[in-house]
């Protein structure tokens, strides 16, 4: 590499403190902090502590090259050490050969005829738990959303109906996935050996969950019958270069992924989308009339997603205004250079597609909410990394085409029925980056039905 040498100034964040760096200031207001990094240049040089340098890139170009075209000469961000324990060799944690053979074997349980069979629990789980609302009480939706995405994945993966799937695994992922979160946020963490109240809290959901998945996988490898659930296609699915299988511990790493990115990320994209339709009465309008006109006084059906375009946009421009996933970090494995930028080994890269789906030049007037600007395939008319909601590469979120027609359907079946408001009393809405991007406060909302449950 004849340039590796070459190192191009790359202007830092200035008001570091001493010791600290920039990381109490990125720590107290991520998005913020990200925003203002990217005005000091495609490349922006931050430090997390006393020794750890970390880079921004806000350039579609040399994102691609970081997710794509070099990604070869990265790994995952250490952040991503603290899910370990919960996740172990899942996709989201796993690297190089590793992932790539178990992205292998878990291709076809996101095939689209596999996908287009799921729909149909999804409209169907979403229909139970709305049987709960009642016209004018106000609610949680951010607990909703969540209760109906996890039963969603339950239904999916296992076959499990709503209340079993959040009685086995619904109260110890959820702990599990809060002492994850204040892992990923402490510089120092001790060893889960050490007994600590966070660690022994922690180890107990993570036991848990595998009493659980273990005895589910093991059910069924006594079963003659074949499954069409995401379990019953992972056991079955074997590698096309060797013919082998997963392991048992292979499937449970992956099926724990999958409930962390298949139901928290749907559940707080949909948690977004209901609270700027409800701030945006002209787009809540315009969804209703085509859910009335595509719809009607019926349950939704799967095939409908396609019919619903303009509620599809309506997803599409939640995530770009609240992306789920809000930040991707990198570190580089070796020496490479991006865009002309030399980075050395152990340096630390961050994208964050929230900061590129608030830029101007590719989203005019980026703070406002408008479905409209994805008609007639906006998305081909910028760079591919000025919008990208599940990432990109090797490495993009591989339950994408899952996750979308979950969010448009439950979505459809929601405000098929109810309209939802904020009450006067809330509590500024304010985003709250962990894991991923969630209302800091959660979001108590009123439920006006629209149209009464089909008998």
């Amino acid at each position: 590499m004849s340039d590796i040498n070459t190192r191009i100034q790359i202007p830092s964040v200035p008001n570091g403190r001493l010791i600290t760096g920039h990381l109490k200031d990125f720590q107290e207001d991520p998005l913020g902090f990200l925003r203002k990094a990217a005005n000091y240049g495609q490349v922006a040089k931050m430090r997390f502590g006393p020794f750890k340098h970390v880079y921004l890139i806000s350039d579609p170009e040399m994102i691609k090259e970081v997710l794509v075209t070099k990604q070869k000469y990265f790994v995952k961000s250490k952040d991503f050490h603290a899910l370990k324990p919960i996740l172990g060799e899942g996709l989201l944690t796993s690297e190089k050969d590793t992932h790539m053979r178990q992205r292998r074997l878990i291709q076809p349980a996101f095939k689209r005829s596999h996908i287009n069979n799921y729909g149909q629990d999804m409209i169907e789980v979403t229909a139970e738990h709305l049987s709960n609302w009642n016209d004018g009480e106000e609610r949680s939706i951010t607990q909703d959303m969540m209760d109906i995405t996890l039963a969603i994945i339950s239904k999916t993966m296992f076959g499990m109906d709503l209340k079993e799937g959040y009685s086995i695994v619904g109260e110890p992922i959820e702990t599990a996935m809060r002492m994850a979160i204040k892992r990923m946020r402490t510089i120092i963490n001790l060893p889960l050996w050490i007994p600590t109240k966070s660690n022994r809290e922690l180890k107990k959901a993570i036991d848990e969950l595998n009493a659980a998945v273990y005895r589910f996988i093991e059910n069924r490898r006594q079963e003659s019958v074949v499954h069409e659930d995401m379990l019953g296609i992972l056991m079955a699915a074997r590698d096309q270069e060797d013919g082998i299988g997963m392991t048992d511990t292979q499937v449970r790493d992956e099926l724990m992924t999958i409930f962390l990115a298949g139901h928290e990320t749907t559940a707080n994209a949909l948690s977004w989308t209901l609270y700027l339709l409800s701030q945006h009465p002209e787009a809540e309008k315009k969804l209703f009339d085509e859910i009335d006109s595509v719809i009607g006084s019926r349950n939704p059906v799967p095939g409908d997603f396609i019919n619903l375009p303009y509620t599809q946009n309506v997803i599409w421009e939640s995530m770009r205004i609240y992306p789920p996933a809000f930040v991707i970090g990198r570190e580089a494995d070796e020496d490479v250079v991006i865009g002309g930028y030399h980075f050395k080994k152990g340096d630390t890269i961050m994208v964050s597609q929230y900061v590129m789906h608030h830029k101007q030049e590719y989203f005019p007037d980026p703070e406002a909410f408008r479905p409209e600007r994805f008609e007639n395939n906006f998305v081909k008319t910028i760079p591919t990394f000025a919008y990208f909601p599940f990432g990109g590469g090797p490495r993009v979120c591989i339950g994408n085409h899952f996750a979308l027609m979950e969010a448009v359907l439950v979505l459809a079946t929601i405000t098929r029925r109810f309209k939802v408001k904020l009450p006067p009393d809330h509590h500024p809405v304010i985003p709250y980056p962990s894991i991923t991007l969630r209302p800091r406060s959660g979001l108590r909302m009123i439920v006006k039905e629209r149209r009464t449950k089909l008998k």
